[in-house]
C-alpha cells in the first residue's frame, strides 16, 4: 500500500491467521499491539487469540466469522502470494470444506481488500448460517465508533458511540443497503487521533458488527448477511471489504476511500459529470412534450448540459399505480414520437438522460398480467405492495433477459446520454416457490451483471444509482456507476447534513446533488439560492426546481452560479477533501485541494458574532495540506501565505450566507 502495511502470521499450531500488525508502514518491526499475552480461563486459545478469520467451532465463545449447522475445526493448507495479493488457504478434513483467505492490497492507495472464498469440497450440501467476508483486530481499548445512519430524506447522518463493552452492531436485512444504516464504520480511541474505517462492497442485505475482545481490544467484522446452502464442488465468494488506517483520523481516512473510489472509475474518472437538470420536482408524473421542452430551453440557458426526465414517461403513468415494467415511451405524451422529443433537446445543447426503475412493476401493468410468477413471492400467501409496486426476482434468468433486453432497446432505439437506475421498495415476501436459491445474492449478482452489461455495451451512457435517494450506496454499485443519489431531501439545511456524512464515506466525483426550492424536512431555516447552489456544488451539481417560476433576477443569478461551479469542478472531484466543522456549528467548509489550486466552498449555519455593527472578529477556517512559505491568491487579488492559512485561518466575511472561495498558490 501507498504508507501503510497490514501483517498477519499463523497461531503456533497453524490452525488459524493472526493479526500482527496494522498502521503506518514499520509499525510491524516489534511487538504485536493485538496479540494476548496471558492465559484464556475457561475458554480455548483462539478465543483470546487475535484471529484473522476463524469459524465457529475453533472459536466456540468470543465471536466467529463462520458459522455453519456443524462446528468446523480446520488446518493450515498453504499459502500463495505476489508483491499485493496474498491467498492462505484452510481445510477441515471432516466436512470437506476449504476456506481461502484473500487480501488485495493498492500500491497507489491505503486501501486493502479482503475477502473469503469457500468451497465444498465434501460429498453434502453445506448450510452457512453466517459468513463474514473479514475480520479486523483493532489496538484500542474504549473505542469511539463512527457510524452513518438516518432514515428516508435523512440518510448519512454521523454518530458516534464509545464502546466501553460487549458487542456494537448495524446492518440491513431488506435485500439492499437501506436507509438507515451505511455498510461503514469507522475506529478511534476515545480521545480521537488515528482512525481505522472499514467499507463493504455488498448491494444487499449486510452487517458489521464490533466487539471488545477478552484482551480488551475491539475486533471488526462485516460481511453479507443470510443462510447460502453450498452444494458439493460449489464456491462461495464473500463481498469484499475495503479496509483503511490513517494517522489523520476521520479526515484521512475520508480521503483514503475517496482515493479508492477515484481507482475504482478507473479513465470514467475523467469523464465529465455534467451539470445535469431533472424534470422530477417541475412535473412529477404530468411529464409530456410541451412541458419538458419548456424546461429544457431554460436549463440549456442557465448553462445546464444534460436532461433528465424522471418518473412518468412510459405507458400508463399517470400515477404510482400503474406502468412500471411496460418501458414503452408514451405516444399521447410525446405524439411527435420519442426520438424527435429527445433530438429536439439534443439541439439545445443539452445531454439526454432517463429514468427507469427495472427492477419494480405495477401490478396494473402489462408486464404484470404476462407474468405475474416473475415477482417475489411465496405460494399461498398475498403480496405486499409498498409504494403501490412490486418487486420482480432479478435472480431468475428469464427476468434478468427482460430487463437486459429492455436497456439494449431503449438505448439502441434512443440517444440516450444517461441512464438514472431507481429502486423504490425492498423485496417482500422474499420468496421463489419450488427454489431453496440464495435469493439475496442472486438478486445482487444480476444487478451487478447489469450494470457491467450497460458499462461495457454503452460506454459512453453514464449511469446514476438510486434507490429512494440513499438506499443502494456501496463500494460495489459506485464501481459500477457514474454517480449515486444520496437523498430525495433536496433541502439547503437538510441536504448539508446528509453531504456532510456521506464525504465522511464517499467521494465527491460521485455525490450527485441538486439545487431545488424544497423547503425542508428537519431544519426548515430560510436560505439564499447561493447557499442551495453553493451547497450542490459540494458534489456533482444538478438543478431540479421548477425553474419556469423563476423570476429573471434568480435565472440570472443561477447561471452565474452555475458558470462558477464549471471553473471548480475539476478541483471539486479530484481534489483532497478536508472537512472544517460540521452543520451544527454556526459556519462549517469544505476545502478541496488539486495540484496548485484549493477550492473552499463555506456555509454560513448559526448564529454570528454580530461583526461589523458590534465589535468582533473574522470567523475563521484552518486550512490543511498547503504549502507554509507558499503564496496562495484569490481571483480578486488578496494574498495570504500558506502559514497563515494554516495556522490562523482563512477569513471570512459574511456578506452572504454561503460562499466559495478559490487560492491558487502563486
Amino acid at each position: 500500500m501507498a504508507t501503510t502495511t497490514y501483517t498477519v502470521g499463523l497461531s503456533a499450531d497453524e490452525q488459524w491467521a493472526e493479526h500482527v500488525a496494522w498502521g503506518p508502514a514499520g509499525v510491524e518491526h516489534g511487538p504485536s499491539a493485538v496479540a494476548n499475552t496471558g492465559r484464556t480461563p475457561y475458554m480455548t486459545t483462539a478465543d483470546g487469540a487475535p484471529v484473522e478469520y476463524v469459524p465457529f467451532g475453533l472459536r466456540p465463545f468470543t465471536g466467529a466469522d463462520l458459522v455453519l449447522d456443524q462446528e468446523v475445526f480446520w488446518r493450515f493448507d498453504g499459502a500463495t502470494s505476489t508483491d499485493t495479493s496474498l491467498r492462505l488457504a484452510f481445510v477441515d478434513d471432516v466436512t470437506g470444506l476449504r476456506a481461502d483467505l484473500c487480501y488485495q492490497a493498492s500500491p497507489t492507495t491505503d486501501v486493502l481488500l479482503r475477502w473469503v472464498e469457500l468451497t465444498n469440497g465434501g460429498a453434502d450440501d453445506l448450510r452457512v448460517n453466517q459468513v463474514d467476508s473479514a475480520g479486523f483486530c483493532v489496538p484500542v481499548d474504549q473505542a469511539r465508533l463512527t457510524f452513518l445512519t438516518g432514515r428516508w430524506a435523512h440518510e448519512f447522518q454521523r454518530e458516534q458511540v464509545v464502546l466501553p463493552a460487549g458487542r456494537f452492531e448495524i446492518g440491513s436485512a431488506q435485500g439492499v443497503p437501506g436507509h438507515q444504516f451505511v455498510p461503514w464504520l469507522a475506529v478511534q480511541y476515545v480521545s480521537g487521533g488515528p482512525a481505522w474505517g472499514v467499507s463493504l462492497a455488498w448491494s444487499g442485505s449486510w452487517r458489521i458488527a464490533a466487539d471488545v475482545e477478552i484482551t480488551g481490544t475491539l475486533r471488526v467484522r462485516a460481511g453479507r448477511s443470510g443462510t447460502v446452502r453450498l452444494a458439493p464442488g460449489e464456491t462461495l465468494v464473500a463481498p469484499q471489504v475495503a479496509a483503511t488506517y490513517s494517522p489523520e483520523g476521520l479526515d484521512g481516512v475520508a480521503r483514503a476511500f475517496h482515493a479508492h473510489e477515484r481507482a475504482l472509475a478507473g479513465p470514467r474518472l475523467d469523464r465529465v459529470r455534467p451539470v445535469q437538470y431533472n424534470s422530477r420536482e417541475a412535473t412529477e408524473f404530468a411529464v409530456e412534450e410541451e412541458s419538458q421542452l419548456a424546461l429544457a430551453r431554460i436549463a440549456a440557458d442557465l448553462g445546464a448540459e444534460l436532461f433528465v426526465v424522471d418518473d412518468g414517461w412510459f405507458l400508463g403513468r399517470n400515477d404510482d399505480t400503474t406502468g412500471l415494467g411496460d418501458w414503452t415511451p408514451d405516444p399521447l405524451a410525446f405524439p411527435h414520437g420519442f426520438d424527435t422529443f429527445i433530438n429536439q433537446v439534443k439541439a439545445l445543447g443539452l445531454g439526454f438522460g432517463l429514468w427507469v426503475e427495472p427492477e419494480a412493476v405495477s401490478p396494473k401493468s402489462q408486464l404484470y398480467q404476462d407474468h405475474p410468477d416473475w415477482v417475489y413471492r411465496i405460494d399461498g400467501r398475498p403480496g405486499t405492495l409498498i409504494r403501490n409496486q412490486l418487486l420482480l426476482d432479478l435472480g431468475r434468468e428469464d427476468v434478468f433477459t427482460f430487463i437486459r433486453d429492455m436497456f439494449d432497446r431503449l438505448l439502441t432505439d434512443y440517444p440516450i446520454d444517461y441512464v438514472k437506475w431507481d429502486m423504490n421498495r425492498p423485496p417482500t415476501p422474499r420468496g421463489r416457490p419450488g427454489s431453496s436459491a440464495d435469493l439475496d445474492g442472486d438478486h445482487v449478482r444480476n444487478y451487478w451483471r447489469l450494470l457491467d452489461h450497460l458499462r461495457a455495451t454503452y460506454p459512453d451512457v453514464l449511469i446514476e444509482g438510486c434507490a429512494g435517494g440513499g438506499g443502494r450506496v456501496e463500494l460495489a454499485t459506485i464501481a459500477r456507476t457514474d454517480v449515486v443519489w444520496p437523498s430525495d431531501n433536496t433541502a439547503p439545511m437538510d441536504r448539508l447534513g446528509i453531504q456532510y456524512g456521506f464525504l465522511h464515506a464517499h467521494a465527491p466525483h460521485v455525490m450527485s446533488s441538486w439545487v431545488t426550492d424544497h423547503p425542508g424536512f428537519f431544519d426548515t431555516r430560510p436560505k439564499s439560492l447561493r447557499f442551495r447552489f453553493v451547497t450542490a456544488m459540494a458534489g456533482v451539481l444538478g438543478i431540479g426546481a421548477d425553474i419556469r417560476h423563476w423570476t429573471p433576477a434568480r435565472l440570472t443569478e443561477a447561471a452565474t452560479h452555475v458558470a462558477l461551479y464549471k471553473s471548480i469542478r475539476s478541483t471539486i472531484h479530484r481534489g483532497q477533501v478536508h472537512l472544517i466543522g460540521t452543520p451544527s456549528d454556526p459556519s462549517c467548509a469544505a476545502q478541496y485541494n488539486d495540484g496548485p489550486r484549493t477550492v473552499v466552498l463555506a456555509w454560513q449555519t448559526g448564529s454570528l458574532n454580530g461583526s461589523p455593527a458590534l465589535p468582533g472578529t473574522q470567523s475563521r477556517f484552518p486550512l490543511r495540506s498547503l504549502i507554509s512559505d507558499a503564496t496562495y491568491r484569490t481571483p480578486d487579488g488578496d494574498e495570504y501565505s500558506g502559514s497563515h492559512l494554516i495556522h490562523v485561518g482563512l477569513p471570512i466575511t459574511w456578506t452572504h450566507d454561503a460562499d466559495v472561495i478559490i487560492l491558487d498558490r502563486q
